[in-house]
């Protein structure tokens, strides 16, 4: 692994402005009068989608990883022992899963997984394991992580499971699903760097397929990421074209959920630097948006044209752009006018707040993991 650097740093940005900066997200996330944490009984807490009016594993598990980041155990236990009070499945097919959607009285909207919140579970556990050692029951953080690990991969193989129950990634090809029903993936979804960790912490057994999986990941978002624009759709068939197979059939642009791919690759840069392919999508993404004016930011289909639609998340897009200047900056590879258009990336998003109103969560989420991801602080414990 590489030392991480910060780009706010290489860029003249001081310690104490990136303290603040962190410090002002946070509060906007946890602390603050338009908070998305929230404290419930019996040392409890969760996070609202404030779009939706639930709490979602996305949600959820992104709380886990900001509080492990931040040294918050107290916060990362509350958010833990709520997804285990109300969203793990017991029973049926999809039985050891967490359920992607619930009411914030803890009653499930959905029996069915988001596998992002899964990943990032485990990974927030190890990590909490590394950071704060192990405790008991479910803070015994890395027993967890494993058997959390273990049931996405051997879903539907093991004595007990239900007939009809099926892993989260694919076997044939190690791509995570979009759910475990399905035949296509999300770009978004696939966490290469996340990946060669669990290949390193999880049962010994499935080590192997884990560092495989981090290299069909990172193929598979090279794929899927447009040749001219660097965009990549929402959902993706396995050969990294926008999905057609559906239901849904409406999630082949680049909109909300695929803004992640740019954070994704930039952090992947940081820890691992890897592949060439990853930095020169980043280069093309980065390339497309320069000349785009942010206060007009569309949905576009993944050739570049623009669709009617304004982006639902403008700040989000503008954070995670900006977080994939890392796989931009430090290649010898990209061009000038490519590392010009990742540092005015990075300008954009330090003139931008966080977002206030209803769409806040997301937003302000990728925003958090942005700023650490472009200050060097997102850490591997």
């Amino acid at each position: 692994m590489k030392q991480t650097r910060s780009v706010f740093a290489e860029l003249g940005i001081s310690e104490d402005e990136t303290d603040r900066r962190i410090g002002e997200c946070w509060q906007a996330i946890f602390e603050g009068p338009d908070r998305f944490y929230f404290e419930a009984p019996d040392n409890t807490g969760f996070m609202t989608d404030t779009g939706n009016n639930d709490a979602r594993t996305e949600g959820m598990s992104y709380g886990m990883m900001m509080a492990v980041q931040m040294d918050r155990q107290d916060i990362f236990d509350r958010i833990w022992k709520w997804a285990n009070t109300f969203m793990l499945m017991h029973e049926g097919k999809h039985r050891g899963y967490f359920a992607w959607s619930c009411k914030l009285d803890g009653t499930k909207n959905a029996w069915g997984p988001a596998p992002d919140g899964e990943e990032y579970f485990a990974m927030a556990l190890f990590f909490a394991s590394g950071r704060w050692g192990d405790g008991k029951g479910i803070y015994n953080y890395s027993v967890e992580a494993r058997n959390l690990l273990t049931t996405c991969v051997h879903q539907g193989s093991r004595a007990g499971d239900p007939p009809d129950s099926c892993p989260m990634w694919e076997a044939s090809n190690h791509f995570i699903k979009f759910i475990p029903d399905c035949g296509f993936s999300d770009p978004s979804y696939h966490l290469p760097h996340f990946y060669e960790l669990f290949g390193d912490r999880a049962e010994p057994a499935d080590r192997p397929f884990w560092k495989e999986a981090a290299r069909a990941s990172r193929d598979f978002i090279a794929l899927s990421c447009d040749k001219k624009t660097g965009l990549a759709p929402e959902y993706a068939d396995y050969d990294g074209s926008a999905n057609s197979k559906g239901p849904p059939t409406d999630h082949g642009d680049f909109y909300s959920d695929a803004y992640r791919v740019a954070l994704n690759i930039g952090l992947d840069s940081l820890w691992f630097d890897r592949t060439e392919a990853l930095s020169a999508a980043a280069g093309r993404l980065l390339s497309f948006f320069a000349d785009k004016d942010s206060a007009d930011y569309r949905r576009y289909k993944i050739d570049g044209a623009a669709l009617d639609a304004k982006a639902l998340h403008p700040v989000g897009l503008i954070a995670t752009n900006a977080a994939a200047a890392p796989a931009v900056l430090g290649a010898s590879s990209r061009t000038a006018a490519e590392k010009a258009a990742a540092e005015k990336a990075v300008r954009l998003f330090l003139n931008t707040p966080p977002r206030t109103g209803d769409r806040r969560y997301y937003d302000n989420c990728l925003y958090f993991f942005s700023l650490l991801v472009l200050s060097g602080r997102y850490r591997i414990y």
